[in-house]
């Protein structure tokens, strides 16, 4: 397990906007996403989260696609050492202004999952909300957020609840290319241990996109070995 002294607050660490590490396509769409609005996400940290935290000891954290940077934030006021990856240039310089407002040293990643090159099995929790990820035929996606988690650390994935069914009011959105919770707990072993797979209401910050879902998909499982 990670290092749990307390770090004291601090600068938070820069990202370089030329590192970037994935799809030039997925970066554009997304930091045309975060630009046509002053802020996208709520602000708030999700629900889930903060629920699913509270047992957790505080190590070493990944945040996947930390957005705004609400979640980076609320984890590393909770003493946890946070690792914050993003696609989109547009967001990781709004949340590294939020970090920096808030005095916390958090580490940005400029890169898709799949890509980032992290240091595999090295993270005491790694929570992904509410994802867009790719799907590939390799489960590219998948098989890096299981790689990322330390022995003894835990995987949180939550998503919104149907979400996976075709969606009859948006044609422009197909959840056949997006991974979902089934999709990485099909893929554990005996090294894998699930501690919560179920659907509850979802506790929405107001404001902010996707405040209109109401039901959480809330996956947690604790690597074993």
């Amino acid at each position: 397990m990670a290092d749990n002294t307390p770090r004291s607050p601090a600068s938070d660490t820069p990202f370089s906007s030329d590192g970037y590490a994935g799809d030039p396509a997925v970066r554009a769409e997304w930091d045309k996403r975060y630009s046509d609005r002053q802020q996208l996400w709520s602000g708030q940290p999700n629900g889930a989260l903060v629920t699913e935290v509270a047992s957790l000891t505080p190590g070493r954290v990944l945040d996947v696609g930390c957005g705004e940077g609400a979640d980076a934030v609320w984890l590393a006021r909770q003493g946890w050492d946070v690792t914050a990856l993003e696609v989109s240039g547009v967001a990781l310089e709004r949340a590294a202004g939020h970090a920096r407002d808030a005095g916390l040293t958090i580490r940005w990643v400029h890169g898709a999952l799949e890509e980032a090159a992290l240091p595999s099995a090295s993270f005491d929790l790694v929570s992904a909300q509410y994802p867009a990820l790719l799907r590939t035929p390799d489960a590219a996606a998948e098989r890096a957020l299981l790689a990322a988690v330390a022995p003894g650390g835990v995987l949180l994935l939550v998503h919104h609840a149907g979400m996976d069914a075709p969606q009859a009011d948006n044609s422009e959105f197909e959840p056949a290319d997006y991974v979902w919770p089934s999709m990485v707990a099909a893929l554990f072993d005996d090294d894998w241990k699930v501690e919560v797979d179920e659907q509850r209401p979802r506790t929405a910050p107001d404001g902010g996109a996707g405040a209109h879902h109401t039901d959480d998909v809330v996956l947690r499982a604790r690597r074993m070995r």
